[in-house]
């Protein structure tokens, strides 16, 4: 019998438990799958922006995870875990108990390092949507602000890897100043350390450039690219913007009364403690197939992963994991563990493409490129209103597969189908 024990009850968590069962209920014997997540409830983290709001609210986009899980024979904990006892194939709960493992799946998502801008984050003086706790107090926050506006600063700090989230929002604040009928008192900047605009932390795709540089402009959102963080006040925020060389070119200071910046991530506390299995960042290390070299019964999936820039930029800029990719990565990984325990070699690997929907509220942005990191078999954008009810879709399908266990086509290829794009091998 083997006991694969999950870390994460999120957007790869989730997944990789029901994929899980279902292959080992296939497999035959009496298997068993756990989850471990330091939180009792699962949340749908791209609806985060429309959160922050008021556009959705917490309830819309989480549930409690065991009433599911327990429903499809997984076992849940919410208990945490404190350390990776890799060498014993063990983990030492937030319980104090330890629990065995045959199979390791990481999905642990990443630790929010907001300290490594002083000033920065929820306990400083800027908000954040990368969880849904954060975007709930970022929506009340900006319910008093709109009853006295001013200037807004939406954007990025330098070694971010998920930039996607912060156009989004940028472009939903607008959409919602609007709505009611204050946007001409709410002078808004975005800062970001891209080299340029819709490089995204993957080099750009097709004219991804000039597709969000209009929209900041048509919506008059001024930017600032290159541009390095270097402290974050109550009402003001400090920075450098560097050349092509990264020797600083300007600097100066952006007044706010209300701000949101996404941060770096990094390993949480148990994964990037755990020597041999994770990069000096905390992140796993995982060869083509998911797996860690060094440990070859630990397996990684989504954010928590290590992948490295897709190019030299002047100023740290990182590689984002996309949903539909973690989607890929996770269903790879169920395989493999299926084919170790049938004495096969493992074979599976993600697709590694990205896609990106970058919803505006009133339009939005889609992204296709494959490979993630260039020179590229196909690249793919396009902008309309279409997108945002493509990332209402996406919503409603993932909550409801998430509830249900069900397992369904890629999302990934019925994404490509449905746009008329045959993804490139």
């Amino acid at each position: 019998m083997a006991h694969v024990v999950i870390i994460g009850a999120g957007i790869g968590g989730m997944p990789a438990a029901y994929e899980m069962k279902d292959a080992l209920k296939k497999l035959g014997g009496q298997h068993e799958v756990t989850v471990v997540s330091n939180m009792d409830y699962f949340h749908f983290t791209p609806s985060n922006p429309w959160v922050a709001v008021g556009w959705r609210d917490k309830d819309q986009i989480s549930f409690q995870c065991s009433p599911y899980l327990n429903k499809k024979g997984i076992n849940f904990l919410s208990c945490g875990v404190d350390e990776i006892l890799a060498d014993e194939n063990q983990l030492r709960l937030g319980n104090g108990q330890n629990l065995d493992y045959d199979y390791l799946i990481v999905a642990t998502g990443p630790r929010l390092a907001f300290e490594l801008v002083p000033g920065m984050g929820p306990e400083g003086h800027t908000h954040s949507i990368c969880h849904v706790d954060h975007a709930v107090e970022a929506y009340n926050a900006f319910e008093e602000f709109c009853k006295d506006p001013g200037p807004i600063v939406i954007g990025a700090v330098q070694g971010v890897s998920c930039y996607g989230p912060a156009y989004e929002y940028a472009a939903i604040l607008d959409t919602e100043l609007r709505r009611r009928k204050i946007r001409d008192k709410v002078p808004m900047t975005f800062i970001t350390p891209e080299p340029y605009i819709g490089h995204l932390g993957l080099g750009g795709v097709e004219d991804s450039k000039g597709l969000l540089e209009s929209e900041l402009r048509k919506r008059d959102i001024k930017f600032i690219t290159n541009c390095k963080t270097l402290a974050v006040h109550e009402h003001s925020l400090d920075y450098e913007e560097v050349d092509r060389h990264g020797e600083v070119i300007a600097s100066g200071s952006l007044d706010h009364k209300f701000a949101m910046l996404m941060p770096p991530f990094r390993g949480v506390g148990p994964v990037a403690n755990c020597e041999g299995l994770v990069n000096p960042m905390g992140f796993v290390v995982i060869n083509d197939y998911q797996q860690n070299p060094k440990f070859n019964n630990i397996y990684g999936t989504g954010v928590i992963v290590a992948i490295p820039p897709v190019e030299a930029t002047p100023l740290p800029v990182g590689t984002p994991k996309t949903g539909f990719m973690i989607e890929t990565m996770t269903t790879a990984i169920v395989h493999n563990i299926i084919h170790d325990l049938k004495g096969e070699e493992v074979e599976k690997s993600g697709t590694w493409g990205a896609i990106c929907l970058a919803d505006f509220g009133d339009g939005g942005v889609a992204l296709v490129a494959y490979p993630q990191i260039p020179p590229r078999n196909m690249v793919w954008a396009k902008g309309g209103a279409w997108v945002h009810v493509a990332k209402v879709g996406f919503e409603k399908y993932f909550m409801r597969k998430m509830k249900t266990g069900v397992s369904e086509p890629f999302m990934e290829k019925a994404f490509l189908k449905r746009m008329g794009i045959e993804r490139l091998k």
